[in-house]
């Protein structure tokens, strides 16, 4: 075994196992050379789940979801790996956009891939929905990171050039002229303004003689130049050194606001990466206390793609108490109820979520403005396998499961009420347990 910063190189023997099924993953494995066999027990069965190859990776589940190995993992033949330490997985998904929207968008495909080999898949349906979730959601911020980089050497570079070129021409005073105007405060335009703005900005540089004046215009625009302050701004330069000065200038500008995106797109991505590790209530022993607004809000985030036309209301009531309680398996209850309200409106519909006391319960309660559940259908709303759902949509189990969690493991329970128009779930949960 060879030793790298911060990972590390190991090797693996033909039918060596990498990773057991039902056992702690604390690495995150990239496949150098070799070929794994991955599988997993159903009852007395053997399920082969696929053969990996080099340049595939595995462990990410387990880490992202802080549980056990879904599957076995072992090596066809002598096998190298490199592997990360769970710290150093965190790390790379926090400052790696572009990786981590991989890792994601790979988690995503497997957990869909253990849902159909899992008679009771439905109770990997809230780690599904996530992952796929989160692969959209992600997937924007880390785009937007990747082009921003990529605009960012060449910016650094003009910046560069054009000071070089500017060494001689520009005195102290000079330099504070332009290093102010390069401090200027974006300023909000609407569309049409903007545009009118930016024509005119590169009418006029191109009359000074500054050549592509079109490409400096929409960022000389945005920071709140018109062609009366840039004519303002030439007047303390000498006349050789406008053409370069407002191409640093514009280089300055185009820096910050790719500063600025980045920023916001890395943010964005650790803001996920911090709620899919409290929705799954990662480092803690599962009965926990727990606040429902905070287990509500992950869940949201985690559906936040199937949310996105759908008016979604919240009527907290911030003074229900925290309550013991099995906090990733309530989450798995809000994602079901959601996730069935959002399918109940069809995606654009309303979906007001409200938390409230009652006769020493906290009751959490989902509704939503869909065409309701039939009188015949709510008959049999909690059996098992039972659904309204097309093939392949749904299972019949999410409720079901739902009610066991709610009334089993917390002694509470799920009641419901629907007519056209007007469907709502409450889910009480004691706030003390015998």
């Amino acid at each position: 075994m060879s030793c790298l910063e911060p990972g590390e190189v190991v090797l693996f023997e033909a039918g060596e196992v990498v990773v057991a099924e039902g056992g702690p993953t604390d690495f995150f494995y990239v496949m150098l050379d070799g070929e794994l066999r991955a599988s997993r027990n159903y009852g007395n069965q053997t399920v082969l789940l696929g053969i990996a190859k080099p340049g595939t990776f595995i462990g990410e589940v387990a880490l992202l979801l802080d549980s056990p190995s879904g599957a076995t993992v072992r090596a066809l033949k002598p096998s190298r790996l490199f592997r990360l330490r769970k710290d150093d997985f965190w790390l790379m998904l926090g400052t790696c956009p572009s990786v981590a929207g991989q890792i994601f968008r790979e988690m995503a495909t497997r957990v869909r891939n253990l849902e159909g080999y899992s008679q009771q898949r439905e109770r990997l349906a809230s780690p599904g929905t996530m992952a796929a979730g989160l692969a959209h959601e992600l997937n924007n911020p880390a785009t937007a990171a990747r082009r921003a980089s990529a605009h960012l050497r060449e910016v650094v570079e003009n910046i560069q050039c054009f000071a070089c070129e500017l060494h001689h021409l520009l005195n102290p005073e000079q330099w504070e002229s332009l290093i102010d105007a390069s401090e200027a405060a974006v300023t909000p335009l609407d569309p049409v303004t903007r545009s009118d703005r930016e024509e005119e900005v590169a009418t006029w540089l191109e009359r000074q003689g500054v050549a592509d004046g079109w490409k400096l215009a929409p960022a000389l625009v945005n920071a709140g130049f018109s062609s009366k302050e840039l004519l303002a701004l030439a007047g303390k330069l000498p006349g050789e050194s406008l053409a370069p000065a407002l191409g640093w200038l514009e280089a300055s500008l185009s820096l910050e606001a790719l500063l600025n995106e980045i920023d916001g797109s890395t943010t964005r991505i650790a803001e996920l990466v911090k709620a899919v590790k409290s929705y799954s209530h990662m480092d803690k022993s599962p009965m926990q206390e727990v606040d429902v607004h905070e287990g509500i809000e992950n869940t949201l985030t985690m559906l936040g793609n199937k949310l996105k036309n759908v008016t979604v209301t919240r009527k907290f009531d911030r003074a229900v108490p925290r309550i013991m309680a099995y906090g990733g398996e309530l989450n798995q209850v809000w994602t079901n109820l959601i996730d069935n309200a959002v399918d109940a409106v069809k995606g654009t519909g309303k979906i007001c979520i409200a938390t409230f006391l009652d006769d020493d319960q906290v009751v959490v309660e989902i509704a939503d403005n869909g065409s309701g559940i039939p009188p015949e259908v709510q008959l049999h709303i909690f059996e098992p396998f039972y659904t309204t759902k097309g093939v392949g949509s749904g299972t019949g189990l999410g409720l079901m499961i739902s009610n066991r969690i709610v009334a089993d493991r917390h002694g509470g329970e799920i009641e419901f009420e629907s007519e056209p128009g007007d469907t709502r779930f409450k889910v009480r949960l004691p706030i003390k347990r015998c």
